[in-house]
């Protein structure tokens, strides 16, 4: 049976190991470059034209993916701690969100972390990558990622033409004026790809987190106030915060 000096022992670790996790998660969410990828074809105006290999960047972070893995890092984090709390509890009460009780008899203690945890969340959900509304995305399965309808621009190519001033006479020859000009001479196709989210899903999110935030402060003014029984209520919390 595990002791409560020994979850004392090990919650500061998860708590380091999980703020950093977090660190990491929200800068990656904030480098676009990882969150954007590309595929643009090319097709020469005529059989003589210039070919041009295709290009394509891959989108390499996916904001629902983070999501995912920071839950998964912060579920340990809320479970070490709710372990600790329970077992030396006094006060608790439920949370309760939409006549739902999500959590049953909770501790003050762990009510006040749930606190601080959800205004973190908060804040990172509020900076989640949103898709740029200039463009229009749809969810592409093949890239689990979300893409345009593809855009055919022209691509050009100066050549060089002979401006006659002056035709040639007896005496004088003639006068040529060289410029240049943009001949059309094949198509790029491009598709943009993004792992950022819609605002919609966003704006659910930020719900979630604000409705929950609300039930832990009400449970939190409701409450009055070894060997421990392991408690599992990360995966809880996440599943209704990502769901």
């Amino acid at each position: 049976m595990t002791k409560l000096n020994q979850i004392i022992a090990v919650e500061k670790g998860v708590k380091a190991k999980a703020f950093q996790d977090l660190t990491q998660a929200h800068h990656d969410l904030q480098k676009a470059t990882l969150l954007s990828g590309i595929s643009r074809t090319y097709q020469a105006k005529d059989e003589e034209g210039e070919q041009l290999p295709p290009e394509s960047t891959r989108v390499q972070v996916k904001a629902e993916d983070v999501l995912r893995a920071t839950a998964a890092t912060l579920t340990r984090l809320f479970d070490v701690t709710a372990t600790k709390d329970w077992s030396n509890r006094e006060a608790c009460a439920d949370v309760v969100v939409a006549g739902t009780t999500l959590l049953r008899e909770v501790p003050v203690s762990y009510l006040l972390f749930l606190e601080k945890q959800l205004v973190d969340l908060h804040t990172f959900v509020r900076k989640l990558p949103v898709l740029d509304a200039a463009e229009t995305w749809t969810q592409d399965p093949s890239t689990d990622a979300w893409r345009t309808e593809p855009v055919r621009t022209v691509r050009t190519k100066k050549v060089p033409r002979n401006h006659v001033k002056a035709e040639a006479t007896a005496e004088h020859p003639a006068q040529v004026e060289m410029y240049f000009e943009d001949v059309a001479v094949g198509y790029w196709t491009t598709v943009k790809f993004s792992g950022a989210l819609p605002a919609r899903r966003i704006n659910e999110l930020l719900d979630r987190v604000e409705k929950l935030q609300h039930a832990v402060k009400f449970a939190r003014e409701e409450a009055n106030s070894a060997e421990v029984t392991d408690r599992s209520v990360g995966a809880v919390v996440f599943d209704y915060l990502l769901g």
